[in-house]
C-alpha cells in the first residue's frame, strides 16, 4: 500500500504482514488503527477551519516571508558570514533547510553558494567551542542571527551576550544594529522577554515569532526561513510544498487517504499491537542528514510522555548500513525503520570497469555512484522485509524547496496525529522545565 504525494510517495507494504509475516500490521489491525484517526482527522481539519492550530495556516502567509527576505538582506548586506545562535527546534529547522542546499556537506560548495556569506550555527552550548569560534571570527564581517521564542533560553541568551560583549571589546559598538537580527514573540505587557529587552536596549532589529507555533514545529516559520534565505533558497516554494500537504488533509475523507494518518496509524499499531520500541529515521542522502536528527527531535519530545512514546534513532545510508543495520536487522525485534530515497540513479562519478574489476568488484564498472547508492536503497529495506522487520519507504524524484517543505508537513502532522490519538499533548515537554529550574537555581546558588 502506498500514499502518494505531489513531491514524494509513502510505502507502507514492508510494515504489513503479507510482506513479512506474523511481525507486521495484518490487514485488520492497519484497518482498526485508522479508523481511530479517523476522528482525529476530522478534528485537525476543524482546527484548520476555526484558526485553532497556526501551524496549519501558516502555509498561506506571505507577509512574514517578505519581512524575513527584507530584514536578511539589509543583515547581509557587506557579510562573510552569518552565524545563527538558537537551540533545539530554534536551530535544527533551520539546519535542515540550509543542508538541502549543501551546507555541512564535505566537499567543495555548490557554485552558486559560494557567493553567499558562509553560514554557522551554534546550537550546543559549550564554552570552548563558543571561545574558540568567537576568537575566530571577523567580528566587522559577521553577522548574528538570535532566536528564542520566549525570549528567555538561557543557553540563548549565554551565547548572544558573549558575541555582543566580543564586539564591544572590538570597537564595533556603534555598529550593532546593523550585526544583530532578532526573533522572537511578540511584546506582551507584563510578560518578561529578556531576548527582546535586551536587543531593544541596544537597537537591534527584531523579527515576531509566531506565539502559536514553538520549538520544533517552527521550522517553516522565519525561524527555518532565515537559514533557508542564507542559503539562497525559495522560500514560497518551500511554504508551497507544506501546503501541498495541508491541502491534501482538507480533501482527504478519511484516514486512510491522508498519508500523515497512514504513517502515524503504522507506526502506532506496530507499537501498541507488535512490541516496537525505536523508530529508526535513514535517508540515502548526505543533504538529508539533519532531517533525521529533526524527525528524532520532534517524535522524542512530542510524544515521550505519560509513560507514552518510541525512541528514535537518526541513521544515514549507506554509513550505518555498517555501523547499525546489524542490530536493526538481526536484533530484538523492536525496530520500526523508515527509509527515504532519492532519484539516485545515473548521478555522480563513473567507477572505472578496469579498476573495479582488478578490486573485486567488476559488477560495479561503469555504473555511477548514483547507481550504488540507489541498489542500496532499494536492497536494504528488501533484506529487511525478508528478515520481518517492518520498513517504510519515502521516496523523492526531486529534492527540492518543494519536496523539502512537504516532507516537515507530513512529519509534523504525522506526529501531531499520533499524539492525540495516544490521548497526548504533542506541543508541550513538560519534563524538560524541571531541569531548566534546577539549572537556574544552581547557578543562583554559586554566584
Amino acid at each position: 500500500m502506498s500514499s502518494p504525494l505531489p513531491t514524494f510517495t509513502q510505502g507502507i507494504t514492508g510494515c504489513l504482514a503479507g510482506a513479512i509475516g506474523a511481525h507486521g500490521l495484518s490487514l485488520a489491525e492497519l484497518t482498526q488503527w485508522l479508523g481511530k484517526f479517523d476522528p482525529e482527522l476530522q478534528r485537525l481539519k476543524e482546527d484548520h477551519a476555526k484558526s485553532r492550530l497556526e501551524l496549519l495556516r501558516i502555509v498561506d502567509d506571505t507577509a512574514d516571508v517578505v519581512a524575513a527576505q527584507a530584514a536578511f538582506a539589509k543583515l547581509s548586506k557587506d557579510a562573510r558570514m552569518v552565524v545563527f545562535f538558537g537551540t533545539g527546534g530554534s536551530g535544527l529547522g533551520g539546519q535542515v533547510l540550509a543542508q538541502m542546499a549543501g551546507w555541512y556537506i564535505p566537499g567543495a560548495p555548490p557554485v552558486d553558494q559560494v557567493r553567499r556569506p558562509r553560514t554557522r550555527f551554534y546550537d550546543n552550548l559549550d564554552g570552548d567551542t563558543l571561545a574558540g569560534a568567537i576568537a575566530e571570527l571577523d567580528l566587522a564581517n559577521t553577522r548574528f542571527i538570535v532566536t528564542s521564542k520566549s525570549g528567555g533560553t538561557a543557553e540563548t541568551l549565554g551565547q548572544a551576550i558573549v558575541a555582543l560583549s566580543a564586539v564591544k571589546a572590538a570597537g564595533l559598538a556603534d555598529k550593532i544594529p546593523q550585526l544583530f537580527l532578532g526573533v522572537t514573540e511578540p511584546a506582551v505587557a507584563g510578560k518578561a522577554n529578556g531576548l527582546r529587552d535586551l536587543f531593544a536596549s541596544l537597537g537591534i532589529p527584531m523579527l515576531d515569532h509566531p506565539t502559536g507555533i514553538g520549538g520544533r514545529f517552527s521550522c517553516l516559520t522565519t525561524v527555518g526561513l532565515l537559514p533557508a534565505l542564507a542559503r539562497g533558497m525559495d522560500a514560497n516554494a518551500i511554504r508551497a510544498g507544506a501546503k501541498s500537504v495541508v491541502d491534501a488533509m482538507l480533501a482527504a475523507k478519511t484516514a486512510a487517504d491522508f498519508a500523515p494518518a497512514v504513517g502515524a496509524a503504522v507506526a502506532t499499531g506496530l507499537t501498541k499491537d507488535h512490541g516496537i520500541k525505536t523508530l529508526v529515521f535513514m535517508p540515502y542522502c548526505d543533504r538529508l542528514g539533519k532531517l533525521s536528527e529533526w524527525f528524532v527531535q520532534l517524535w522524542a519530545e512530542s510524544l515521550g510522555k505519560g509513560g507514552e512514546g518510541t525512541s528514535p534513532i537518526a541513521a544515514t545510508g549507506p554509513l550505518d548500513q555498517h555501523s547499525q543495520l546489524q542490530l536493526f536487522m538481526d536484533g530484538p525485534r523492536e525496530h520500526y525503520l523508515t527509509i527515504v530515497r532519492i532519484a539516485t540513479a545515473g548521478r555522480g562519478p563513473v567507477i572505472d570497469p578496469a579498476m573495479a574489476a582488478t578490486a573485486g568488484i567488476g559488477f560495479m564498472g561503469g555504473k555511477t555512484i548514483g547507481d550504488v547508492v540507489n541498489a542500496q536503497a532499494h536492497a536494504v529495506p528488501e533484506a529487511l522485509a525478508r528478515a520481518g522487520r517492518p520498513v517504510r519507504t519515502i521516496d523523492i524524484p526531486a529534492l527540492n524547496e518543494r519536496a523539502i517543505g512537504a516532507l516537515l508537513m507530513h512529519f509534523m502532522i504525522e506526529t501531531i496525529l499520533a499524539g492525540r490519538v495516544l490521548g497526548l499533548d504533542p506541543f508541550d515537554q513538560p519534563a524538560v522545565e524541571l531541569a531548566k529550574v534546577l539549572t537556574r537555581e544552581r547557578l543562583a546558588g554559586e554566584s
